[in-house]
């Protein structure tokens, strides 16, 4: 797919595929919750000046509703379990979680993959949503719920201390850690340590862990999001699912993109081999091809060789930062999957890592005003910042980005 790039103002709602990357213009953002002292239909804060600190002495919060109870045990044999509406556009994975906690999350993908989990009689994905009434058909499940181990040993308190030092912000509800590059979220294939194994130390009195409420790649530091109450993870992800939360990543990548903020559109699909998983652009209609949208904004440059920009996603395909900046000719640099420059070669002193950060996270908190949580520059792209002269102390114009 050519790549076109047009100077126009883009219009509320406007979604022209054909214009992948276009300039945005500062605008109001859409109504997203309610900030404390405020009316519905006030926009989150924006600054750090704003933030909600949620150390200082507050009102005690309204009470959420009694969580729903727990199945303790997993079934011997084939169930029936009705979707409730509470229920209602949950994943199927997370369903499967949130009544038998402890569940691996291998062995859910494995009941899904196989067909022995059946919604309304049909075979279903792991990541496809329930709907209230429906009838979800559950397998003998044999696999024992792992153990939480014991918080006295050694290794449960390394893994205490790890979690600790990553933590940025916590409360009752909500743990935001600032994930290291090169730790997965997630286990896979010969996966032995990811953030959601070592969650398993902070299990409580009920069997039940934090939970993660999105995920970021595992080459990818910066924020990440957790829910320590099922009640918050209910929260959290749907503020997720209707885009109140706000994301900003910042990258490094080589040249200047033209112009200099703009919003790139496109389709985006899996593309899988034997050995690795990357995204495609893709056309609408195309098997597996789902909408992306990316805003991204020039900050400082060095030299018109390299350009330290920020990056606001509005969806959240997978790699679709990776996969938009590589799409308009400027892809992030140290990345293994997406970088193909020819003969580009990599500035004395900066190390060949992937440059990009989960810089900042906005979403409103379960109870009450907004959670806004900010990643430091991890080791190498500060590094990087420091022999480039790139000042992190600098505006960062996607702010002025719309919201959608």
């Amino acid at each position: 797919m050519s790549r076109r790039i047009k100077r126009m103002n883009p219009k509320p709602r406007e979604r022209d595929e054909r214009k992948e990357a276009r300039p945005f213009k500062a605008r109001s953002a859409k109504p997203a919750g309610l900030r404390p002292g405020g009316k519905p239909g006030t926009k989150p804060p924006r600054f750090a000046s704003e933030r909600v600190d949620r150390r200082a002495p507050k009102a005690e919060p309204e009470k959420a509703a009694p969580a729903k109870p727990v199945e303790a045990l997993l079934p011997t044999k084939v169930q029936t379990v009705k979707v409730t509406a509470d229920e209602n556009n949950m994943r199927v994975d997370r369903f499967l979680e949130a009544h038998f906690p402890g569940l691996s999350f291998s062995h859910i993908q494995r009941v899904v993959r196989k067909g022995e989990l059946r919604v309304d009689g049909k075979r279903v994905d792991s990541k496809d949503r329930l709907e209230e009434g429906q009838s979800v058909r559950i397998p003998p499940l044999k696999l024992d719920t792992p153990k939480a181990p014991n918080p006295q040993s050694e290794a449960a308190q390394k893994t205490l201390a790890a979690l600790k030092e990553m933590t940025i912000y916590e409360d009752d509800d909500v743990l935001v850690l600032n994930k290291p590059a090169g730790l997965a979220v997630q286990g896979g294939s010969g996966m032995t340590r990811h953030i959601d194994q070592m969650l398993e130390v902070m299990r409580d009195s009920k069997g039940q862990k934090p939970r993660l409420v999105h995920r970021i790649d595992r080459e990818t530091s910066g924020c990440l999001l957790v829910a320590k109450t099922r009640f918050a993870a209910s929260h959290l992800t749907g503020a997720f699912r209707s885009r109140s939360a706000r994301k900003t990543y910042w990258a490094l990548v080589p040249g200047l993109p033209k112009p200099k903020q703009g919003r790139i559109s496109t389709f985006l699909a899996k593309e899988e081999s034997e050995d690795d998983t990357v995204m495609r652009i893709a056309q609408h209609g195309d098997e597996g091809a789902s909408h992306a949208v990316t805003y991204y904004a020039v900050v400082e440059t060095a030299g018109n060789k390299l350009t330290w920009v920020s990056l606001k996603p509005v969806t959240g395909r997978t790699h679709q930062l990776r996969a938009h900046m590589e799409h308009i000719g400027h892809p992030i640099v140290g990345d293994p999957k997406y970088f193909n420059i020819e003969n580009w070669q990599l500035p004395g002193g900066l190390q060949n890592r992937l440059h990009l950060l989960a810089r900042r996270i906005v979403i409103p908190h379960p109870r009450g005003g907004f959670i806004d949580a900010t990643a430091p520059l991890p080791q190498h792209m500060q590094q990087s910042w420091n022999l480039l002269g790139l000042d992190a102390s600098r505006f960062d114009p996607i702010e002025n980005a719309p919201e959608e």
